[in-house]
């Protein structure tokens, strides 16, 4: 299996450290990013620079202009949706090469009719605590993780 087989999509991502963690953890993976627009910071941005370090060149960034867009250029592989507001988890996610993992915005996540279009492709990382939901990057790491784990990629 290629290891660049997974692409990471971030629905107007809203915080520039958590996007360079992830961009960060797409470099280690070799794991395409791509980044869909409006985003709540410049790619200017010197938090996001900080965060992905000095790996922003091994980074197969993407930016497009609607989650439509970047699902029709980011290959044909399955697409799936995570979100705090699903009842699967996400070890049930039927993951395959080149599928497509949709996050959301920080603060409000994905939107409840695109969830609701799609009840059979929305997981969740299960929470025991007092929290709404995970860091946007620690999500990311633990879905990409456990896909190329699924996958056979080590």
């Amino acid at each position: 299996m290629s290891p660049a087989a997974l692409h990471v999509v971030l629905v107007e991502p809203e915080i520039p450290p958590n996007t360079g963690n992830i961009a960060r953890l797409c470099a280690a993976t070799r794991t395409h990013l791509h980044l869909v627009h409006p985003l709540g910071f410049s790619t200017d941005d010197r938090h996001l620079k900080r965060a992905g370090l000095d790996y922003w060149s091994y980074v197969s960034v993407r930016e497009h202009p609607s989650l439509e867009a970047a699902l029709a250029t980011s290959g044909s592989g399955p697409v799936f949706y995570f979100s705090a507001r699903s009842g699967r988890p996400y070890d049930r996610a039927p993951f395959a090469p080149g599928c497509r993992l949709v996050f959301g915005p920080e603060s409000r996540g994905l939107p409840p009719a695109l969830l609701d279009r799609n009840p059979d492709r929305v997981f969740r990382i299960p929470i025991w605590g007092r929290v709404r939901s995970l860091n946007l990057s620690t999500a990311v790491g633990v879905v990409v993780y456990e896909a190329y784990r699924r996958l056979g990629a080590w």
